[in-house]
């Protein structure tokens, strides 16, 4: 039965909103006057959330993984797919998944099974998500599926996050030494230089260094700073051609010091993309496939694709992985061990984790060394400007003497 969402008055005026299954939008209106309100608007949520799915808003991480965790509790009590998506529905506190998941539950009992009804929303369900549900519902072990897939949901986003708030603090220094530095030039510094201007003496190298920035800083810093920013946007732009992108991912993986983290998450993630879906009883293509699609870096991506073919073929999938040469020996070897042992899941879970353990290590390194970088160039840059100005004073006070 589809859902409906729709704005109704009661009799004293005040307005109500909600959600509401009916044949059609007649029958909801002719529920909505069954219970004493007049229908003002009643709309089908899936024509909303096929134009929100595509312009708007989308499920958090956090939202997807306790809606995966409810229907994973409910589906494990033996209650019917179509009453844990009305439980969920009732749980949501955020009208837009109260609303995705009531379109969701009205693709289900129309007819649909829960992984086309997922389908219809691509960016809330990702690909290896549906593909779980789907394993899930052939098997019959959509409960333990969906308990698999907020473990899943959950360590994918929590190697982001760590790594993300590890960056937070050196990215705070760069921005308060790069406003500090700006203040300094375009404002401190003019004022004090303006006293020797007066003075008419001949000026340090240093000091004559520093007034020149400064004069360039304030004439043509808003310039500058526009300059940047369409440098960027341009880039951005650029790569939006699949060959210029496919060449700057190959070196960013070959990039000093982020080369190796870059290459460490990824890893990570399609790791544990394709254990779970392994271990979920996917078939491989069909989880290459899968695993592709989590990966970042079009480089990695492109590996997986050829090896897609090559495993297609006959190639045993470390083979076919190792061709491109683009994903750590330490996988390759232990995925040949899961392949010759039949245990290749396991494998998969294994060295996911032991990656995002080296990669979450390897974050923390970096910013540990970053950090104090970081504070001493920012010293060296404050020294540089404060010799500069004390140089002048201090042959004043020479001559004075």
């Amino acid at each position: 039965m589809p859902a409906y969402r729709f704005e109704a008055s009661d009799e004293l005026g005040r307005l109500e909103r909600g959600v509401i299954d009916a044949d059609s939008p007649r029958h909801a209106r002719s529920q909505l006057r069954d219970r004493g309100l007049v229908p003002i608007e009643v709309l089908a949520i899936s024509a909303q959330q096929e134009g929100a799915a595509r312009f708007g808003g989308r499920m958090r991480t956090t939202e997807l993984t306790l809606i995966t965790r409810q229907l994973a509790s409910l589906l494990s009590a033996r209650l019917p797919l179509e009453q844990a998506l009305a439980a969920v529905v009732e749980q949501a506190e955020r009208p837009l998944v109260r609303e995705r998941m009531s379109a969701v539950r009205g693709e289900v009992v129309s007819g649909q099974t829960f992984a086309q009804a997922l389908s219809r929303y691509p960016r809330d369900f990702p690909e290896v998500y549906r593909a779980l549900v789907a394993a899930g519902e052939q098997s019959g072990d959509l409960s333990i599926v969906m308990d698999r897939l907020a473990d899943y949901v959950e360590s994918r986003s929590a190697l982001a996050q760590r790594i993300g708030l590890a960056f937070t603090y050196p990215a705070i220094v760069t921005l308060v030494a790069l406003i500090v530095v700006v203040a300094l030039l375009t404002y401190v510094v003019p004022q004090v230089v303006g006293v020797f201007a007066q003075t008419r003496q001949k000026l340090p190298a240093l000091t004559v260094g520093l007034i020149a920035t400064s004069d360039f800083i304030r004439e043509w810093g808003w310039w500058l700073a526009a300059f940047l920013v369409a440098a960027g946007i341009s880039f951005r732009v650029a790569l939006r051609s699949p060959s210029l992108r496919l060449v700057w991912h190959l070196r960013l993986l070959d990039a000093p010091l982020f080369g190796k983290l870059i290459r460490g998450i990824n890893t990570a993630r399609f790791a544990s993309t394709l254990g779970i879906l392994a271990a979920s009883g996917v078939p491989l293509i069909r989880a290459l496939q899968a695993g592709a699609q989590t990966l970042s870096n079009d480089a990695m991506r492109a590996n997986v694709e050829d090896a897609v073919d090559r495993v297609r073929e006959g190639a045993p999938l470390s083979r076919a992985l190792k061709a491109g040469g683009l994903f750590p020996p330490m996988m390759i070897h232990m995925i040949a061990s899961g392949e010759a042992t039949g245990n290749l899941a396991e494998m998969l879970q294994r060295t996911a984790r032991t990656l995002s353990g080296e990669t979450e290590r390897r974050a923390l390194a970096l910013t540990g060394i970053l950090e104090p970088v970081l504070i001493l160039v920012m010293g060296v840059v404050v020294l540089v400007i404060v010799l500069a100005v004390l140089q002048p004073i201090i042959e004043i006070n020479q001559l004075v003497r």
